[in-house]
């Protein structure tokens, strides 16, 4: 009886160690937080049909590449159009020098005579009123190339002023064409597709949901007496529990430190944990794929 008593006590003592072990080392972390990764919501910024959308749930793309794009067979006629408007609009310019030549020329011959009247005057062989009457009449051709430069120049200026305007319709029409096309924002997962090939997009419309899983984030809590050791830039040792009931520990930096101070987040359940005044602190770290978004992690400051 006493041999079986003891035996019995025993193992209650080693089952408390156990536990006690356990519990210590889950203490040993300085914190612990859920991981994030920069999430963004793709949304359609044209309507039309979705004519391609090569995208499936789980696949990476780099930042930039073509997703897909909506129809655009309407914005491409009009740009077609319009360009076709604007080089009609500019051969309507008048050519001034070549409008301008009948009266140059005009303008010549009239010079040319009033030098030989000059010298005619000179030689008592013209009068000064036949002088005067040659520079007369250039005076009103001069005023004529004037006023018909005046004129010309003032229709190309407006030509050219219609044209100007013509080209920043064109660009509107480009820059509406380019919203036709979806490319992905970031580097990153597609975690979630909201529409299929086909369907109808209009501007706001969700198209997929992309996340940076590779670059990724923890935000940890921390009370006010661990707030002096710990300054941004510092590494950290980021504890990840893995399937097979082992841990992996990553890399991390401290990339952010709130100077305020808050009450710690409604997770912590017990009423004592929750009344404590905590200050957030962000720690990004390189993802190997252990780590996915809305996991638990523990934290521990070098």
């Amino acid at each position: 009886m006493k041999s079986g008593f003891l035996r019995r006590m025993a193992c209650v003592l080693m089952a408390c160690l156990a536990l006690v072990s356990c519990n210590n080392k889950k203490d040993d972390a300085d914190a612990h937080g859920v991981f994030y990764a920069t999430e963004i919501i793709v949304s359609a910024e044209s309507s039309g049909k979705l004519l391609q959308f090569d995208v499936e749930e789980g696949d990476s793309y780099e930042k930039g590449t073509l997703l897909g794009f909506t129809d655009t067979m309407d914005l491409a006629l009009q740009i077609q159009q319009l360009e076709v408007k604007i080089r009609a609009t500019l051969a309507s310019r008048p050519d001034i020098p070549s409008q301008l030549n009948t009266l140059q020329a005009q303008l010549q011959t009239l010079e040319l005579e009033r030098n030989r009247v000059a010298t005619l005057v000179e030689a008592n062989a013209a009068t000064t009123k036949q002088l005067d009457d040659v520079n007369a009449q250039i005076k009103i051709v001069k005023s004529q190339v004037a006023a018909t430069k005046s004129t010309l120049s003032t229709q190309s200026a407006a030509i050219l002023e219609n044209v100007e305007a013509m080209r920043i319709q064109l660009a509107r029409l480009q820059n509406a064409l380019d919203k036709c096309k979806i490319y992905a924002p970031i580097s990153g997962t597609v975690l979630k597709k909201f529409i299929e090939p086909n369907e109808l997009a209009y501007p706001g419309k969700p198209l997929l949901k992309i996340a940076d899983i590779t670059n990724m984030t923890i935000k940890v809590y921390v009370t006010e007496d661990q707030l002096s050791s710990i300054e941004v830039g510092q590494k950290t040792d980021i504890h990840i529990d893995t399937e097979n009931g082992g841990g992996k520990t990553i890399e991390g930096k401290v990339l952010w430190i709130s100077d305020k101070a808050e009450f710690t987040p409604k997770m912590i359940v017990t009423k004592k944990e929750r009344a404590n005044m905590v200050y957030a602190v962000k720690i990004g770290f390189k993802n190997d794929g252990s780590a996915k978004i809305g996991m638990p992690g523990d934290v521990n400051f070098k």
